[in-house]
């Protein structure tokens, strides 16, 4: 089989996304077994721009990439709170498509943006949307913690001080 773009991009983007998540100390694996998930989710190199989801389905589309990431996980023994899935997902999209020279596609502008205390840090200190004891309070939680509904709130947050703009920025 030939080394393609994709395949190389592919790489690249689930090394980094692997990295991302293992980041806390609430879950530690190896950058192999963060890869070995992201493929079984489907996110290999033939996964393309357009398998991405419509803007309007995307936080539906994403819960479901959540779950099956941390179904994965735990099939190799790793618990995976929907912070850590959505890291790797989101890890994974960013470098794969956004800063793959996507960003202005309409699909890659609703990619959720990685989340971590050191954005929510950054939201808070500049009171970003006027919302910094939300984000505070968020940041507490801690990323990697987060369940489904934290999670969400946080992309809740984001979109409402950022309206109508890509959520890479």
């Amino acid at each position: 089989m030939p080394y393609t773009i994709e395949e190389h991009t592919h790489r690249l983007a689930a090394w980094d996304a692997a990295t991302s998540a293992r980041a806390s100390i609430l879950c530690r694996f190896k950058v192999k077994t963060g890869v070995e998930i992201l493929e079984a989710c489907g996110f290999t190199a033939q996964f393309s721009i357009d398998q991405l989801p419509d803007p309007d389905r995307v936080d539906e589309v994403h819960r479901e990439w959540r779950k099956k990431v941390i179904t994965e996980a735990r099939n190799r023994k790793y618990t995976f709170t929907d912070g850590i899935a959505a890291k790797l997902i989101n890890s994974y999209l960013k470098a794969r498509f956004v800063c793959g020279g996507y960003h202005e596609n309409e699909r890659v502008a609703c990619i959720h943006p990685p989340i971590d205390s050191i954005l929510m840090e950054s939201l808070s200190d500049i009171n970003i949307g006027g919302k910094q004891d939300e984000w505070r309070r968020m940041s507490k939680k801690k990323w990697s913690k987060f369940k489904s509904q934290d999670y969400e709130k946080v992309i809740l947050l984001i979109r409402q001080t950022i309206p109508g703009q890509p959520l890479w920025k």
